[in-house]
């Protein structure tokens, strides 16, 4: 197989991994309305930086990390669970401003450090690469560094392609948004991401 059939699928896996919308995709969204697209962006880049290196983890055959990120699933859920709980707590009592926040340093270095740390300590994400790179047949002992390279480079460009494609249309509506809006939309992401924190920590009670 060519190394650009190996980036290719990368680009698939990282596309298809990041699309779904879950905690993620609210924040992100919610960040571009709320600060601009280069927040929202900012957003999207932190969890593509954390599936690169769960990509890394999978496509060159480290399967002792994995293995020690794993055993410590139930931690890392409690972890993502209370730091997503505060964030969904924060969204909610958060007043809007009466025009949208301008993007600063702080706002995007905020955003990219807080994605990426939910990406990274939730366990779904290293079972989501070890499954699919197993079922392809992928990261075993005979992957060479060009074709592991070749796939984690697609990871990371698939994922930041679909961040950039949703924040991008997320945009266009921004400056249509009033501080009612935003008011609803802290509302509204707040209590998304406070139940999604809550599922995750009711996981780790069975």
């Amino acid at each position: 197989m060519s190394l650009i059939s190996f980036f290719a699928q990368g680009l698939l896996i990282g596309f298809s991994i990041a699309a779904p919308v879950g905690p993620i995709g609210i924040l992100c969204i919610r960040q571009t309305l709320m600060a601009g697209i280069l927040v929202g962006f900012a957003c999207g880049l932190g969890a593509a930086v954390a599936d690169m290196i769960y990509g890394i983890i999978g496509g060159f055959g480290l399967t002792f990390i994995s293995s020690m990120l794993l055993s410590q699933k139930t931690i890392l859920s409690v972890i993502g669970g209370i730091f997503l709980g505060y964030l969904g707590i924060k969204t909610l009592l958060e007043k809007p401003l009466d025009h949208p926040e301008e993007t600063s340093h702080k706002n995007l270095i905020t955003s990219f450090i807080t994605t990426f740390l939910l990406t990274f300590t939730n366990p779904m994400t290293i079972l989501s690469f070890t499954a699919i790179l197993a079922g392809l047949g992928l990261g075993a002992a005979d992957t060479t560094y060009q074709t592991a390279l070749a796939l984690v480079s697609g990871i990371f460009i698939g994922s930041l392609a679909w961040w950039f494609l949703l924040c991008g249309s997320v945009s266009i509506f921004r400056e249509k948004i009033t501080s009612q809006n935003l008011l609803w939309i802290n509302r509204i992401s707040g209590t998304i991401i406070l139940c999604f924190a809550i599922i995750i920590l009711l996981s780790v009670c069975k």
